[in-house]
């Protein structure tokens, strides 16, 4: 038996496509303290409104990786850091958003004990330790991802300009 080919109707993919969400990059930072307390948000808004997660947010147009984490941190907690590899990569489809997350693992700029301020789209911002972490409700994965980048080696900037990431060799 032969298949049968049935013609498209008219002005169905692009509805279809119009359903679907517009794929986006969000970069995230997982910061440890000097006490190895990890830099938590309460998300303030959809996606996962009141989940607590990593700072973090969507990159900008000719924003770099980098520069992206830096401004997410700054404008989520008040606090700078400096990224320092990639430690996860997640996708994550959800109330309507479609996000590939690159999280980094990011240090303080400043060596003295940093507080964390909730602003911007977030409700609450804290440091937490990592036995602590089963008590919040936590994004999907991010307890994972926060357990794997503590002490790993994680993707380094190769290039210098947050162009290129790659493996240290080993």
């Amino acid at each position: 038996m032969r298949p049968v080919r049935i013609p498209p109707f008219p002005g169905i993919l692009p509805m279809i496509e119009a359903a679907l969400p517009q794929p986006a990059v969000g970069v995230g930072a997982i910061v440890f303290d000097a006490r190895g307390r990890v830099l938590l948000i309460c998300r303030g808004k959809a996606p996962r409104l009141g989940f607590w997660s990593v700072p973090g947010g969507r990159l900008e147009p000719g924003e770099t990786l980098l520069d992206c984490c830096r401004r997410e941190v700054l404008e989520e907690t008040g606090l700078e850091v400096e990224p320092l590899t990639i430690a996860a990569l997640a996708e994550r489809k959800a109330e309507g958003f479609h996000y590939v997350i690159v999280d980094f693992v990011a240090r303080l700029k400043s060596a003295a004990e940093a507080k964390p301020i909730a602003a911007s789209d977030v409700s609450e911002a804290r440091w937490v330790a990592l036995a602590d972490l089963d008590a919040y409700p936590l994004v999907e994965g991010l307890q994972r991802a926060i357990l794997a980048a503590r002490g790993q080696a994680g993707l380094g900037d190769a290039d210098g300009a947050g162009n290129l990431f790659l493996a240290a060799p080993g």
